[in-house]
């Protein structure tokens, strides 16, 4: 069957269609296995088998009462079929059982003509693992620490989270495949070593509770690498293939709008930030549409009439910023190959959606983009129509994120019908300096929609603190020659992330919007538990678990 006639600068891709041969791809790499086997430590046969490398035990802090770290599920097994006083030893590495905390013990081999030891035919290395108060989030660290501790290893066996339930099950594998990411590099040296190539989980864990931490990892993943991937690489045209490449592999429908299309649909920002690039800009649809059966664990799919909703998800895709005429200074340019961090983690959360069975329509809108100096670049001063005809008084060049981000709700509030919009970016130094690396800052008309992503901010460990849209201060962005001006001229104004909220929120129009500024914790200085250095996939998780939970 013949697909729809193709206007110039528009390319339509459906699930299942093959991409051209020679086009360049993103190297996503596989997540490394985790399997279930029923069982104790006390009987299984697992651990004797060749391939075990490892066995992983959990360990708690000390009580008020206690004398030293607390054994949990497998430990007392452990000691009894080892033959070794296991607490001793982890008294005597100084181990307190904290979240993420990791002690190797590796046993020696019997030496000729003194028989067997107790555990010749076991795994010889042993890691203990703290997991703290217990909590999602010290999980979380804990299964990181495994992953940390058991590179280049063949399988590795544990009982971490086995007394924790589904909830347990899911955070320890979650923070295992979050922990096993390294990111992809071009480096001609002997490489890192790579992740255990299986993690098996012993006890009684929910099949369930993997498959999704499966899910959820790999979102973040995609997003990290994504982020991460050098701009000399990283041109809109090559996000766009990556878009187009990732959502018709899930079964996904993409649109990417290009040359005089963005201006004949228009996206008059998307198209003045972009003008001073030798790379042009691009404007990519993912649809996700609800059809069929669902995992039991997720629930029914939406079908028509049945309640689902429609989320628009719009990430900001700056794939490079200099700053354009408002040139940025050197150091601040570095880390800006991750300026389109919001476009990776928006594109995750639908591919996500799609992989989980989530039962809402989901669009996401990719505004993509690089902000560079040019003999066509735009100017401060210039006044820039966006879509829907706003006119807009460009202050600062840098300040370009806004610009697309405008185009992209404009666009969704007129022409899509969402029932929630949503926009994540990186997208003010101001949002950094007030909250740190640790919170993103959310926006929002709709005090039920903070709450739900803030609550999802803590099932995931992705944590956002709600600002206000303080009304007086919308003042500063009047202008005299346009509709509005996207940044306040006069300096000390402050409240810099407030300020392009309120700019963001008049494209939204009555919808339930919320805006994520993440330029804060989509950028890690140094790696952390689960959390690597540099792109973070900040975002991509929360989203997700807020799609899930969403009635």
């Amino acid at each position: 069957m013949a697909g729809p006639a193709r206007r110039p600068g528009v390319r339509r891709d459906e699930p299942g269609r093959r991409r051209a041969a020679g086009s360049t791809t993103s190297p996503l790499p596989e997540l490394p296995e985790v399997e279930v086997v029923r069982g104790t430590v006390a009987s299984t046969t697992l651990l004797a088998e060749p391939d075990v490398d490892a066995l992983v035990l959990p360990v708690a802090p000390a009580g008020e009462e206690d004398d030293g770290v607390q054994p949990r599920a497998g430990v007392a097994d452990a000691a009894v079929r080892y033959g070794i006083d296991l607490g001793d030893l982890a008294e005597r590495s100084g181990l307190k059982g904290s979240a993420g905390e990791a002690h190797t013990i590796h046993l020696p081999r019997a030496s000729g003509g003194t028989g067997p030891l107790p555990w010749s035919d076991l795994p010889l290395r042993l890691v203990l693992v703290g997991t703290g108060s217990g909590s999602a989030t010290d999980l979380r660290r804990a299964g990181a620490a495994v992953a940390r501790s058991t590179r280049g290893l063949r399988r590795v066996v544990t009982t971490l989270g086995a007394d924790g339930g589904a909830d347990g099950t899911r955070a320890v594998v979650e923070g295992y495949l979050l922990g096993a990411y390294r990111h992809p590099s071009r480096a001609t040296g002997t490489p890192p070593e790579p992740p255990a190539r299986s993690l098996v989980l012993l006890g009684r864990h929910a099949e369930s509770a993997v498959a999704a931490a499966r899910i959820a990892a790999e979102v973040a993943w995609v997003a990290r690498v994504l982020t991460v991937t050098p701009s000399d690489t990283k041109t809109p045209a090559w996000m766009a293939e990556q878009v187009t490449r990732l959502a018709t592999g899930a079964g996904l429908s993409v649109e990417v709008l290009e040359g005089e299309q963005l201006a004949a649909h228009g996206f008059g920002g998307v198209v003045a930030v972009g003008s001073g690039s030798a790379h042009g800009p691009r404007f990519a649809t993912v649809r996700y549409e609800p059809v069929g059966g669902a995992p039991a664990s997720q629930g029914p799919r939406a079908r028509p009439g049945s309640g689902g909703r429609h989320v628009v998800l719009i990430g900001k895709g700056i794939t490079y910023d200099t700053g354009g005429i408002s040139i940025k200074p050197r150091e601040s340019m570095v880390a800006m190959k991750t300026d389109m961090a919001g476009a990776a983690v928006a594109l995750a959360a639908v591919l996500g959606a799609a992989r989980a069975g989530v039962r809402h329509r989901v669009t996401a809108l990719l505004p993509l983009a690089e902000n560079a100096v040019g003999a066509s670049s735009y100017r401060p001063g210039d006044v820039v129509t966006v879509h829907g005809g706003t006119t807009v008084e460009i202050i600062n060049t840098d300040a370009e994120g806004r610009m697309v981000l405008a185009d992209a709700l404009s666009h969704a509030d007129s022409e899509l019908d969402p029932d929630f919009v949503v926009d994540v970016a990186t997208l003010t130094g101001a949002a950094t300096l007030g909250l740190g690396r640790h919170h993103g800052a959310l926006y929002s008309t709709d005090d039920r929609l903070a709450r739900s992503l803030e609550a999802a901010g803590e099932d995931t460990g992705e944590l956002l603190w709600r600002m206000p849209l303080v009304e007086d201060y919308r003042e500063v962005l009047r202008s005299s020659v346009a509709d509005v001006r996207h940044v306040p001229v006069e300096p000390g104004v402050g409240g810099g992330s407030i300020t392009a909220a309120l700019f963001l929120q008049r494209f939204a129009g009555q919808r339930r919007w919320a805006h994520l500024d993440i330029a804060g914790p989509a950028r890690a200085t140094a790696a952390a538990h689960e959390v690597p250095e540099g792109a973070t996939g900040f975002g991509a998780r929360l989203l997700l678990r807020w799609l899930l939970q969403l009635r």
